[in-house]
């Protein structure tokens, strides 16, 4: 892949690469290092691979994948060394889910609520639902991105829909009493 081909996949890709991995690590600061390693993951292979078809879905298929090691990873890490104890070892910690800019600039209730829901869903739903609703993707391109048949993303869809509305009508009762 020549310099020009991977700066015209950055241009017309990264934004929306960047605004997915902030919603899948829920940090800034995590997003800033998935989306390098993203990147750079694709300089790696260069020419052996081919994402003239579905550029889009490959890199968020390596940004899914980036990510689920590394969480792969610290659970292991936890297991070994045990929960975190004291200040120091609380810096090492992976941080927690604060809100991106964009959902501390856009204050409506509503929003901040679906956000939360779709946040507390199980990681199997709630890539999914990232990806239909905030990437746009085809179920088919879900699929190939998750690695998994398009059946189990038409189900998995529908059993996050069923959650969130369980959780979003119980949520908007107790707002309303």
């Amino acid at each position: 892949m020549s310099r020009e081909e991977l700066e015209a996949c950055i241009k017309k890709n990264g934004r929306d690469i960047y605004s997915f991995c902030c919603r899948l690590t829920g940090s800034r600061q995590e997003a800033d290092d998935l989306y390098q390693d993203t990147f750079l993951k694709m300089v790696e292979l260069g020419d052996r691979l081919d994402i003239r078809s579905n550029p889009k879905g490959y890199l968020l298929s390596v940004s899914v994948n980036l990510w689920r090691n590394r969480r792969r990873k610290w659970n292991l890490r936890q297991q070994i060394t045990g929960p975190v104890t004291s200040m120091e070892d609380a810096a090492l910690e992976v941080p927690s889910r604060e809100p991106s800019p964009e959902a501390r600039i856009i204050s409506g209730e509503q929003k901040r609520l679906v956000q939360e829901a779709v946040d507390g869903l199980p990681e199997k739903y709630r890539l999914p639902v990232l990806l239909f609703y905030m990437e746009e993707l085809k179920l088919s391109e879900i699929a190939g991105v998750l690695s998994i048949p398009e059946g189990t993303v038409k189900s998995r869809l529908f059993k996050a829909k069923k959650l969130l509305k369980k959780e979003l009508e119980v949520v908007l009762n107790e707002k309303r009493s």
